[in-house]
């Protein structure tokens, strides 16, 4: 029995999901969600703290400042708490309710970017108030998730082992674009040790992550509004653009199943599915990674009626709209995903 005395002491690594009957092809999610963060993105928040910790950046009485879409926020507000500093997040308007209140219960403040940066869209606007705050104050700490190299250092050290150790004939690994911490420090770590997985990104519609034009998009967590530091694409051997639309479809079809994920775990199942689709076969063994649980999301991906406030008519069959089951008997939709087209350098 674990007993813990500080919440990052416990997170689940070794839960995976078999989603054949969900979407038709041999795939497992591995689920990151289970820790009192609720998301993968605590073990990059850890790991940041830690390092700024170690280099005397971060000390009593500092304040930590970080511009999240919502789960990164979570995480830090919980981290503060439980050692003792004071946490601003700075995010905007497509944050969900329920992530700003969790933040809020963990006493840490939120603020709110209500317009978008011209050029760099709602990211760039969160990064400049971010910027222009730590110019005021040097007690303001910012970890900057976006070039921190501490954010896919976490993801080398244990994301990407605890797969290799559950799956030693794995033949490809999907993973969400945002920051891209969780690629990088997958993909690093399995080209270094010569694996012959495949890394396939799963990146939003909309997103400029591996360039094309900035688009809505109204789901956070994956995709980027600019190109990420971190990303080096040379690492990546596909890359797959998930319709927002196609998000919304494989999280109600999975919690038809009575599985309850996030925004950015549906977009990487959707994307996963169509690049099984086109490219796998009967023997591919295949990992999705999930960052994220459902429930920040009843009041936007699973509100009756939001899928058709933001993207019309036609987004979920009836049966899905009103919960009756009706998974049919095939994958997730496909409609309006890329082809995997290859990932040219950034």
């Amino acid at each position: 029995m674990p007993v813990i005395s500080v919440p990052t002491d416990f997170n689940e690594e070794e839960l995976y999901v078999d989603l054949r009957q969900v979407v038709g092809h041999e795939l497992f999610l591995k689920c990151e969600g289970f820790n009192f963060a609720g998301s993968i993105k605590l073990k990059a928040a850890s790991e940041m703290v830690r390092a700024a910790e170690r280099e005397g950046r971060l000390r009593p009485g500092s304040t930590l400042v970080e511009s999240s879409s919502g789960n990164l926020g979570v995480a830090l507000s919980m981290i503060a708490a439980s050692r003792g500093y004071r946490f601003l997040c700075v995010t905007d308007s497509r944050c969900n309710p329920q992530t700003r209140r969790m933040i809020e219960a963990l006493g840490s403040r939120v603020h709110v970017i209500s317009e978008p940066d011209p050029h760099g869209g709602f990211l760039g606007a969160r990064i400049a108030y971010v910027r222009a705050l730590c110019a005021t104050d040097p007690r303001y700490v910012w970890l900057d998730q976006y070039t921190n190299e501490s954010n896919w250092q976490a993801h080398y050290r244990t994301t990407a082992p605890a797969i290799a150790r559950q799956f030693p004939r794995l033949d490809v690994l999907f993973v969400g674009v945002g920051t891209s911490g969780t690629l990088m420090g997958c993909a690093q770590w399995f080209w270094e040790r010569r694996r012959r997985v495949r890394i396939v990104a799963v990146d939003s519609v909309g997103s400029v992550a591996f360039g094309g034009a900035p688009g809505r998009r109204m789901i956070p967590g994956l995709g980027t509004s600019v190109t990420p530091a971190l990303l080096d694409a040379s690492y990546v051997d596909d890359v797959v653009r998930v319709e927002e639309i196609d998000t919304v479809r494989a999280c109600h079809r999975m919690a038809r199943r009575g599985f309850l994920f996030g925004g950015s775990t549906g977009t990487v199942v959707s994307g996963a599915t169509e690049w099984l689709t086109r490219n796998g076969s009967p023997d591919t063994t295949a990992v999705a990674v999930s960052p994220d649980l459902g429930e920040r999301y009843l009041d936007t991906i699973y509100r009756p009626g939001w899928p058709l406030e933001q993207y019309g008519e036609g987004v979920l069959d009836p049966e899905e709209e009103f919960g009756t089951g009706g998974l049919g008997t095939g994958g997730l939709g496909t409609g309006g995903l890329g082809t995997g087209e290859l990932a040219a350098p950034v």
